[in-house]
């Protein structure tokens, strides 16, 4: 497989109701960029540090999950650095995107120029299917955020570099 210019990596669990906006936009990402050969989107339950090789093979990346410190329905976004040499708890199955760069760096001696987290707050993490209202309501904005990103890395624009 070509190497990924942009690597969308989305994570969540679509049957806890707003966990499952990563899952939502990764297929809207896929969607969207089909016809982009430099996007690969890769959707999973949780990142897990099979994923380090992927990200040490990519020039950018975009992380994109829920947030439970942030309001429901909140959309952010913004650089995501490797976490401190020595500092993360890489022994877990469950990484976050910090800790997954600095393995990528550890494994690898590689990592991508550029790394942006997507986040949406949850407002429910119930067990059933859908999201909440201020989730549903912020898909649109999450949606505009994910393609302006992902079109700022394609074109290595210095905004998007973290």
């Amino acid at each position: 497989m070509p190497q990924a210019r942009c690597l969308i990596l989305a994570c969540g669990n679509t049957l806890r109701e707003d966990d499952g906006v990563g899952p939502f936009l990764a297929q809207w990402a896929e969607e969207r960029f089909a016809g982009e050969p430099r996007v690969r989107v890769v959707e999973r339950h949780q990142w897990t540090p099979e994923l380090a090789q992927d990200l040490a093979e990519a020039q950018a990346v975009l992380f994109v999950d829920c947030a439970t410190d942030s309001a429901p329905g909140e959309v952010r976004i913004g650089p995501v650095e490797a976490a401190e040499a020595g500092r993360s708890e890489l022994g877990t199955h469950h990484l976050g995107a910090a800790e997954l760069l600095q393995l990528a760096k550890e494994l690898y001696d590689a990592a991508p120029r550029s790394s942006l987290l997507l986040t949406v707050g949850a407002g429910s993490l119930e067990l059933r299917e859908g999201f909440s209202e201020a989730v549903n309501n912020a898909l649109p904005l999450a949606c505009a955020q994910l393609e302006k990103a992902v079109v700022g890395m394609l074109a290595d624009s210095p905004a998007y570099r973290a």
